[in-house]
């Protein structure tokens, strides 16, 4: 199993995207740490798999709270051991707050970029030192393919994630000489809670502009990820992954 004995942080794992990346890390042998407002969706999950959920912690807390984060971190180190893998997938646009950039508001911005870029910074500047002592560790943040396309109505977010892809990189090179790698993956047009809330024409009009036809799975993401994580992208840092059925081509 390619995660044996390897510890994985999944921050924003209580559902969708991370918890099917949590999911792929268990699968995987790994001992996984999760840190969401809402855990109970995986802990539902976890509990038809007794085996992967005593290889799990799973911690109810905001991300945006660097009080709650240190802890966490101490709870993981203290009961899993240092962490190898983080994975930064907690984020959030302005959903019901978004709209025409001329008529936001700072505080929005303020939010977006707290939850989307500050906490994978946060998370990062915890693990790294210890990566680099041990020779060892894999970073991968969460961007989007709206910070390339710059979808309408979604500046800031797409503001703080494009500051995803440049925090990678320069992290990456930092990094490197020292066996951690850092690299972003970007999703498009992905079957999730915040899908299911869209207007059928939205929808439509997603589909539409996706190549590929088809709106993809969170699995679709995870897998991207477990390939990151794992000892075959040894060589791969610094790097932005879109997984968008080809709607924004690098």
């Amino acid at each position: 199993m390619k995660f044996d004995h390897r510890v994985a942080v999944v921050t924003g794992g209580g559902q969708g995207l991370g918890a099917a990346a949590v999911l792929d890390f268990l699968a995987n042998g790994a001992q996984v740490a999760v840190l969401d407002l809402d855990c109970e969706p995986l802990i539902q999950r976890l509990s038809d798999l007794p085996v992967a959920s005593d290889r799990s912690i799973c911690v109810s807390g905001d991300c945006t709270d660097p009080t709650v984060v240190s802890a966490f971190f101490d709870r993981v180190e203290s009961e899993l051991g240092p962490v190898d893998i983080l994975f930064n997938n907690v984020g959030q646009s302005a959903r019901e707050r978004g709209g025409p950039f001329a008529e936001s508001e700072e505080s929005t911005w303020r939010f977006v970029i707290e939850v989307s870029l500050l906490t994978a910074m946060r998370a990062s500047r915890r693990v790294a030192s210890g990566m680099r002592d041990r020779g060892f560790g894999r970073i991968i943040n969460m961007s989007t393919d709206a910070a390339f396309v710059g979808d309408v109505g979604l500046a800031d977010y797409a503001a703080a994630k494009m500051g995803i892809v440049g925090f990678t990189r320069s992290l990456a090179r930092e990094l490197a000489p020292h066996g951690v790698t850092v690299n972003a993956v970007c999703p498009g047009a992905i079957r999730t809670r915040a899908h299911e809330r869209l207007k059928p024409e939205v929808l439509a009009k997603i589909v539409a502009d996706t190549p590929a036809g088809f709106i993809g799975a969170p699995e679709d993401v995870a897998a991207a990820v477990s390939f990151l994580a794992g000892n075959d992208a040894r060589f791969i840092t610094g790097q932005t992954l879109l997984i968008d059925g080809g709607r924004w081509m690098v």
